[in-house]
């Protein structure tokens, strides 16, 4: 089916999404709400991709839906909101898609025959109606599809690609690993929580060993589990190797019998050791708490080093006890 451009009158500068993400939030009396995490469109068969609102980051971590009907403006290095916000987590809905989550890195072919490219940004404008849409995209030629290797940028139109709907090779997370790059584990795994499965098993596997170890120790279980399980056995041994042994016993526990035996004989021999000790114990007991990696200090050290050392963030809880 053809695309059908949708008539835009701006009554405003384009707003770019990739710089959109990290904007400060503000009611209109000036306090600070949150931050830019996302932008949430919905892609049409025809007509131009409807914004209908934004993710923002509040004060305690949580990630909120702010429609755009409650989008006062949009500024540079602000955005000011009525300041009506539903604090609820937000939850993805079927028909919407993730602007820096699932369409930031996409490769489209153009419609006129002439290649590839890539999404680097997306642009969004209001109509008369002062309604959102998509307006231009960002992107750049592949001049080899072997490579990937990168050629001229340019801004075309919506209609002008295919494949923008749907995914249909495989699809980097540079931009999105790039905004998350100084983000603390937890902020990642909630991140990748929100995405859809197939997308949230494409992020994970680019992230390095340790770096998705960490975020693993993050997610709940379900989540966890279909990642691991989508690594290949060598590079799922990796990040078992990197985990904290409780943590790797705790992931190696949910596994099929058959699956974890396998992960067990590829993980280097002395990690997978300290696995299989763990998993001696019952889940509940003490030894099924506990970790194999000491807390060492030296012998003047007193009380209140000790204390402070196994208080620790980087430090597994079970330590602390």
């Amino acid at each position: 089916m053809e695309h059908v451009k949708h008539s835009i009158k701006p009554i405003g500068s384009r707003v770019f999404i990739g710089k959109l993400a990290g904007t400060r939030v503000f009611d209109p009396v000036g306090d600070n709400i949150g931050r830019v995490t996302d932008v949430i469109t919905v892609l049409r068969f025809t007509g131009l991709p409807t914004v209908v609102g934004l993710v923002v980051e509040v004060a305690t971590h949580r990630r909120v839906f702010v429609p755009v009907t409650r989008i006062v403006a949009i500024a540079p290095g602000q955005v000011i909101t009525t300041g009506l916000v539903n604090i609820r987590q937000f939850r993805q809905r079927v028909a919407e898609t993730m602007v820096m989550g699932e369409l930031m890195d996409r490769v489209l072919s153009m419609r006129d025959g002439s290649g590839e490219v890539k999404i680097q940004d997306m642009c969004m404008e209001q109509d008369d109606r002062r309604d959102w849409y998509i307006t231009k995209l960002y992107v750049q030629r592949i001049t080899s599809a072997l490579a990937l290797s990168r050629g001229e940028t340019l801004l075309v139109d919506p209609s002008e690609v295919t494949h923008l709907r749907k995914s249909v090779l495989p699809q980097e997370a540079t931009t999105l690993l790039t905004q998350l790059e100084d983000a603390k584990a937890a902020d990642v795994a909630d991140v990748l929580a929100d995405l859809p499965e197939e997308r949230r098993i494409e992020v994970a596997a680019q992230l390095g060993d340790e770096r998705l170890a960490d975020v693993l120790e993050e997610l709940g279980q379900e989540d966890r589990v279909s990642i691991l399980t989508s690594l290949d056995v060598a590079r799922a041994a990796d990040v078992l190797d990197v985990m904290q042994p409780d943590d790797a016993t705790d992931l190696v526990n949910e596994l099929p019998e058959k699956q974890a035996q396998i992960l067990l004989a590829e993980m280097e021999p002395e990690e997978a050791e300290d696995v299989r000790r763990l998993m001696a114990y019952g889940e509940r007991t003490a030894g099924g708490l506990m970790t194999t990696t000491p807390v060492i200090l030296p012998p003047d050290a007193d009380v209140a080093t000790l204390l402070a050392h196994v208080r620790r963030q980087d430090i597994p809880p079970a330590l602390a006890a």
